[in-house]
């Protein structure tokens, strides 16, 4: 079966060719990341404008390398939340047009969902039930995937997520959008307890996380040092807020591990790229005798691939739409 799907959620826009759901045939992306570093950060409108300007050559392009031709497709997958609503809709909007052209069937794909699903393409050997630590810019969740489209939320942030973390902290530094691989790379050799920065727990939630306090602290101690004219160490500071994150990340997914008795645990999202964390949640599995399951690095970041290999277990389940389907800026993924 082969799927031609669509991403749209953020700033990529993506269309990729998914064979079965395990064989990627193409994944092309069309980043416009350098255009909102200028802003530090995206702006809705403009992600939105260039998703129209790229989404009907990409699909051609995921065509062209996949070395089919338009009927040779079986199915279009698209993401339809949560993301930027505007962003979201124009991929919506095109997958069912396309879809629709076509006549094959439209699969909704929950984004988070898809990102977990990268797992499957890095690791053939990967199936449910297994726990995943899903962290991005937008999303910190720790989910209990039962099945492929059977999951449940054990934990989540109560208010910012780890990678907009990340990036505002990086944008108070001026070092750079995306925030996350600077920092990362910032980080390397830096002394992680020279600032000590808060590690929150959620009373009465001992899987539940929150990253405003941290965030305020490392933007305060910026900002007081510049007032003071005093002088940080950029790596002891970004390795030190880094293990910071980690240390909130890390125990509550291994809590999660134990309170479900699997013995597989998974990591998605862009901050899965994220070094200290692998590291971390690889030191975590050892020494709990379980199984880690990292995805490629090429697959942390959005794109079309992880879609249309959830797509597919989507399909397998019956979850298809017709042309009423709308796009949404927040949606469970329970019930996605």
């Amino acid at each position: 079966m082969n799927i031609l799907a669509f991403e749209s959620s953020c700033d990529e826009t993506a269309a990729a060719v998914v064979r079965d759901g395990r064989t990627v045939l193409c994944d092309c992306i069309a980043s416009q990341a350098d255009m909102h570093t200028i802003y530090g950060g995206v702006v809705p409108e403009i992600a939105s404008r260039k998703h129209v300007e790229a989404i009907v050559g990409l699909a051609e392009e995921a065509l062209r390398r996949a070395a089919l031709t338009r009927t040779d497709i079986d199915a279009v997958a698209v993401t339809y939340g949560p993301g930027l609503i505007g962003a979201v809709l124009v991929g919506v909007n095109f997958a069912k047009s396309v879809a629709y052209g076509l006549n094959v069937p439209l699969i909704p794909v929950h984004h988070v969902r898809g990102h977990i699903s990268a797992n499957y393409l890095t690791h053939p050997d990967l199936e449910p039930p297994f726990v995943c630590l899903c962290v991005s810019g937008g999303t910190t969740l720790i989910v209990d995937v039962r099945g492929y489209t059977d999951m449940r939320v054990l934990g989540g942030t109560r208010d910012d997520a780890a990678g907009e973390c990340f990036d505002k902290v990086a944008r108070v530094l001026g070092i750079g959008y995306p925030g996350g691989a600077p920092l990362d790379r910032l980080a390397q050799g830096g002394d992680d307890t020279r600032y000590p920065f808060p590690r929150v727990r959620v009373h009465d939630a001992p899987l539940d996380l929150s990253f405003s306090g941290l965030k305020t602290a490392a933007v305060n101690l910026i900002h007081n040092a510049g007032q003071k004219g005093e002088t940080l160490s950029l790596p002891d500071l970004a390795a030190s807020f880094s293990a910071a994150v980690s240390e909130m990340l890390v125990p509550r997914t291994m809590e999660a591990v134990r309170l479900c008795g699997y013995r597989k645990v998974a990591v998605a999202g862009g901050v899965a790229a994220n070094s200290r964390i692998r590291g971390d949640l690889e030191l975590a599995c050892a020494r709990a005798g379980c199984t880690l399951y990292l995805p490629a690095l090429s697959l942390c970041g959005d794109n079309g691939a992880m879609i249309g290999c959830q797509g597919y277990y989507e399909y397998q389940s019956g979850h298809t739409a017709g042309m009423e389907l709308n796009a949404y800026a927040n949606l469970d993924i329970q019930g996605g």
